[in-house]
């Protein structure tokens, strides 16, 4: 017999993946949480029916969270990562010598415990500098004025309470809680699917920060597998990694370099014009990031 584990990833659209297991399923105060063990994939984090992650891809979605705006600050030391609670990021966060504290607001402990458990090459929760947060994130951000060198939203998909991540009251909440030349980061979902949130998230930022821009990666489990990430600094010019940080670090990485870094910013024609600015009377945002349509 063959069991299989299907996610409706667009009215239109469904991936299937055969489990060898259902290893966890639960529901906790806020979503069900299940872990399987895929043919495919290996292990998998699944919300809500949802795919989060899995042992095979996991790399090259939080290393390019992650390393994309810690290596572009000019010293990052204290870093917050909201949502990620399976601590995917927050382990490529770590991994970054200049980092003093790395914190999580998590608002499902279950996740983090879930995750522990059966997903441990994932995390470094016992790293010392490692502080998890159970508690809404847009909370956390508002309690926190000037407090974040780098500040990492791995949040679910745009639904439900997961909607006020995207929007402008939170961006402009992110932005009192960076330093001065802070670098936030979000995933901002498919260009082939997700067309008009990418828009909305990308002129938002240019409402509320000095630099707003767009990266891409290949997530293979993530609806198309081609996925976007949405930034906005307080000045640092995100699509280069400083001087010597590269080797300063000397991290082994699966989808991460220097050249990927400044690859990933340039944006396929279909891409670049989400990130076209406002016409000519429109409320002015920042100046854009150049050689990125104004992204």
């Amino acid at each position: 017999m063959q069991v299989w584990f299907s996610e409706d990833q667009t009215a239109d659209l469904r991936i299937s993946v055969r489990v060898r297991q259902v290893l966890h399923q639960e529901r906790s105060p806020y979503q069900e949480i299940m872990v399987l063990d895929t043919v495919q994939f290996g292990r998998m984090l699944v919300l809500d029916d949802v795919i989060q992650t899995t042992e095979k891809d996991e790399f090259a979605y939080h290393e390019m969270m992650a390393h994309v705006p810690l290596f572009a600050h000019p010293h990052p030391r204290r870093v917050l990562v909201i949502g990620g609670g399976d601590g995917g990021v927050l382990r490529e966060v770590l991994r970054h010598p200049t980092v003093e504290e790395a914190h999580m607001a998590e608002i499902d402990q279950r996740v983090v415990e879930v995750s522990r458990r059966h997903l441990p090459e994932l995390n470094n929760f016992a790293d010392a500098r490692a502080r998890v947060f159970f508690t809404d994130g847009i909370r956390h951000v508002e309690e926190h004025p000037d407090a974040y060198d780098v500040i990492i939203v791995d949040s679910t998909d745009p639904v439900g309470p997961a909607v006020a991540l995207f929007g402008s009251d939170f961006h402009r909440a992110v932005f009192r809680a960076l330093r001065p030349g802070g670098i936030f980061v979000q995933q901002s979902e498919s260009p082939f699917f997700n067309r008009e949130l990418i828009r909305q998230v990308q002129a938002s930022l240019r409402q509320v920060f000095p630099v707003a821009g767009l990266y891409w990666g290949v997530v293979p489990t993530y609806p198309g597998g081609f996925w976007t990430y949405s930034v906005g600094t307080r000045g640092t010019d995100p699509r280069r990694p400083r001087e010597g940080a590269w080797e300063e670090a000397r991290l082994q990485t699966r989808y991460y370099s220097p050249e990927v870094h400044r690859a990933a910013f340039a944006l396929p024609p279909f891409v670049a014009e989400l990130v076209e600015p406002e016409p000519a009377g429109a409320p002015a945002g920042g100046p854009p990031v150049p050689g990125s349509k104004g992204s």
